[in-house]
């Protein structure tokens, strides 16, 4: 039998792209003990009962959202990996009623999927449907994925959106780095809860497209074209968006080396711009720009993952995470909100624009990293 195990376990390697490092990753030291208080599970509890006595918010705005926005998405599935994780069940079940006015009288809450900020709700459903397989969540989860690759349509359309779709890639597409999150988690989630690789081939090719038009020499990437800074939660977006796609890619893909390429430079760098105690800027290259807890949350759940996957030499990569999430968790307050989260920041090109941004406590922007880092140390 055991012989058999092994064999599967191979097998199932070698179509996802798991290597035999990431089964051995409960061995990882670094991520095995943890001071009081310190640990994932713990700390993982604490914020996601904090979501979910959260009322549906409207980042920079005033009053209650006409839609959910992709801040609360990104926190909600954190919270339901999470709770996967740690076989929450009650938790599961809080969060499975936060959606079910969504479907019923809440409905105008689903958002309209016409933008990448928009459409990576769909993550959210397709989480449910793999926890709970109500075809409900599958349902809302592939017309918003789907979408993402249909023709142009609706008020967001632009001259640009018809130049990527001739291309193949998704109308969506706009060249912001914040896309390689918001497009490649929904299609990533896509592809897990259907097993059609469509959705996360066409994920890989847009991320190859971001790749060649937007990272630098060093490996880190602008804003957007035109706009030459090393914004922290940028960059981010791509760190986690590389390393979800990744972890689900299957091998035989052909643009799987090409993103693992673009991963692994990232990487080397970010180790070069860890600030001492652990934690990375706003402007990452910046000395003299404030310390961030969003970007330093993206990045450490992508180390995390990248070495528990074996993408990444345990030896240097794993104290560099723990580093991070043993000070990334000091910026915690008593209302079990982070601190110090740079507020929502449209591209400019402007360097005191980056500085001067609000430092904002609570905001979900940074709430969801702490759940993503806790389910990748505890995965």
């Amino acid at each position: 039998m055991k012989s058999v195990n092994v064999w599967m376990a191979g097998a199932f390697a070698m179509i996802t792209g798991v290597g035999a490092a990431a089964a051995q990753s409960s061995e990882i030291a670094a991520f095995k003990s943890w001071p009081k208080n310190a640990s994932p599970k713990e700390i993982g509890d604490r914020i996601a009962a904090r979501f979910v006595a959260t009322p549906h918010t409207n980042f920079n705005r005033p009053g209650p959202p006409k839609s959910i926005t992709y801040p609360e998405t990104c926190t909600w599935y954190g919270a339901l990996t999470f709770a996967k994780e740690t076989g929450n069940k009650a938790l599961t079940r809080q969060l499975v009623d936060r959606f079910s006015p969504l479907l019923g009288s809440r409905d105008t809450l689903i958002p309209t999927p016409d933008h990448v900020d928009r459409t990576v709700f769909g993550a959210v459903p397709f989480e449910l449907y793999m926890q709970t397989k109500d075809p409900r969540y599958l349902s809302i989860g592939k017309k918003m994925a789907d979408k993402q690759w249909d023709a142009p349509e609706g008020k967001m359309v632009t001259a640009d959106s018809h130049r990527f779709y001739d291309k193949g890639l998704s109308w969506q597409t706009r060249l912001w780095i914040d896309d390689m999150f918001m497009i490649t988690a929904v299609q990533t989630q896509a592809y897990r809860a259907t097993g059609n690789r469509m959705y996360i081939d066409k994920a890989a090719d847009e991320m190859v497209f971001y790749l060649d038009s937007l990272q630098q020499p060093n490996g880190l990437f602008y804003h957007a074209p035109g706009v030459p800074y090393f914004w922290g939660r940028g960059d981010g977006w791509m760190a986690v968006g590389m390393s979800e796609l990744l972890r689900s890619l299957p091998r035989n893909n052909p643009n799987r080396a090409r993103i693992m390429k673009g991963y692994l430079k990232m990487m080397k760098t970010l180790l070069q711009y860890q600030a001492e105690d652990g934690m990375w800027r706003q402007l990452i290259d910046n000395p003299a720009s404030w310390k961030e807890t969003s970007c330093t949350g993206m990045f450490t759940c992508a180390l995390i993952t990248g070495v528990k996957e074996g993408w990444l030499d345990q030896k240097i990569y794993a104290p560099a995470a723990r580093k991070a999430w043993l000070a990334l968790i000091t910026y915690i307050n008593s209302d079990n909100d982070i601190t110090d989260v740079c507020e929502g920041t449209n591209k400019k090109n402007d360097l005191q624009y980056y500085l001067d941004r609000k430092r904002n406590t609570g905001d979900l922007h940074g709430q969801a990293p702490l759940l993503w880092c806790a389910t990748a140390l505890l995965r």
